[in-house]
């Protein structure tokens, strides 16, 4: 359920985060050079635009870039804001790259070093999905981290979930002192059978669980839509960027504690501080255009990639599959087989390696939190672009 028109119903209620601003930033897609180190001079830049719009929340992970966005993090806002006049968000990983249990907890130290900071504000268990809670479990993490926060070196402790309703209502029943969760929420992805955004929203409103979203504009599919969606929001309003519709689709939820947005450009920074400075929900008229947006998007044959790279770490081909799924979508969503082509010829020519190279292990399908049929997907890449 959206916020109703006039009815601001982010911050109607005291719950963890009424007050925080809606917009967060998401520390995961930052630029960076052509040797692949980040480009700091163009994150200060973007970090110095978004707190200077009064924005305080950042999210970044102890996976991410290889610690190198912690690291950013620490170079660009820590070292450079008084610590109480931001947040600081950061997660434990015990799936990705099979750490031990000593090496999982080893990780809130080192994103801590990394990050320069002596307590963060929030922390969560990373990317809870159906394959991955038993390790979580085995490693007693749930009481490990419950008591970090007794400790007082994290202040709120959560969960990023990737899985159904039916898993996140035991878990939340399990720890009703929870703090907070992190869920994927899209306009695209409310229905969708594998992300079931809708569902699992319920059920964190039905525990009064406050969430931040993650995903809001689908790995920057939502900011440069099909053209049957871009009609539609132009005939609405031509001045609103097509990412705006969608973080403010998501900022108008209940229960909100902020929407990340993985900002890779300071033009993406300012067009999103642009319209979330000043938050405004969406009001009944936009709803309604979100509505038929959903409808027409329904109809779209495309692969519904958000580009995490989580599939990309153990594959033993090396194949760069979100890499080869976003120029396969240049032909499926824009109907541009030219682009497409050039695209894929690029990508499996600067990393050496052809989407038909799948020996079809099926590890990237059991890491990816989308669920996506990733061994038929790059088959359909294989016989559609090389």
């Amino acid at each position: 359920m959206l916020a109703k028109e006039g009815d601001n119903m982010a911050y109607a209620s005291d719950y963890l985060g009424h007050d925080t601003p809606k917009l967060g930033f998401g520390m995961m897609r930052l630029p960076k050079l052509e040797d692949g180190s980040m480009d700091m001079e163009q994150i200060c830049a973007m970090v110095d635009e978004f707190v200077g719009a009064g924005l305080t929340y950042f999210d970044t992970a102890y996976v991410y870039d290889g610690g190198d966005s912690e690291v950013a993090t620490r170079k660009a806002l820590v070292e450079r804001y008084p610590r109480e006049s931001f947040t600081v968000t950061t997660k434990a990983n015990a799936w990705l790259g099979n750490p031990t249990e000593r090496q999982t907890k080893q990780q809130l130290l080192t994103s801590m070093e990394r990050l320069g900071v002596d307590y963060l504000d929030y922390y969560l268990l990373h990317a809870i999905q159906d394959n991955n809670q038993d390790i979580y479990d085995d490693y007693g993490l749930w009481e490990w981290i419950r008591d970090l926060k007794r400790q007082g070196v994290i202040r709120h402790w959560g969960f990023s979930f990737h899985a159904g309703p039916e898993r996140l209502e035991r878990l939340l029943t399990q720890y009703p002192d929870i703090d907070f969760i992190q869920l994927q929420i899209n306009y695209a992805d409310m229905d969708d059978v594998s992300v079931q955004a809708q569902a699992n929203y319920e059920v964190a409103r039905a525990h009064g669980v406050p969430f931040t979203v993650m995903e809001p504009v689908k790995g920057g599919m939502l900011a440069a839509p099909p053209r049957v969606v871009r009609d539609l929001f132009d005939k609405a309003n031509t001045q609103a960027s097509y990412a705006s519709w969608a973080i403010r689709y998501a900022a108008s939820m209940e229960g909100v504690l902020t929407v990340l947005s993985g900002m890779s450009t300071l033009d993406q920074v300012r067009d999103n501080v642009s319209y979330m400075r000043d938050f405004v929900p969406l009001s009944a008229d936009e709803r309604a255009v979100i509505a038929q947006v959903q409808e027409a998007l329904a109809g779209v044959h495309q692969f519904r990639c958000t580009g995490c790279h989580y599939c990309t770490d153990g594959c033993p081909m090396q194949i760069p599959i979100p890499d080869f799924f976003k120029a396969m979508n240049r032909k499926l969503v824009f109907e541009n087989e030219a682009d497409a082509k050039r695209r894929y010829e690029n990508e499996a020519r600067k990393h050496g390696v052809n989407a038909s190279d799948c020996i079809q292990c099926g590890q990237c399908e059991d890491a990816c939190p989308q669920r996506l049929p990733i061994i038929e997907y790059l088959q359909e890449v294989a016989d559609a672009l090389e």
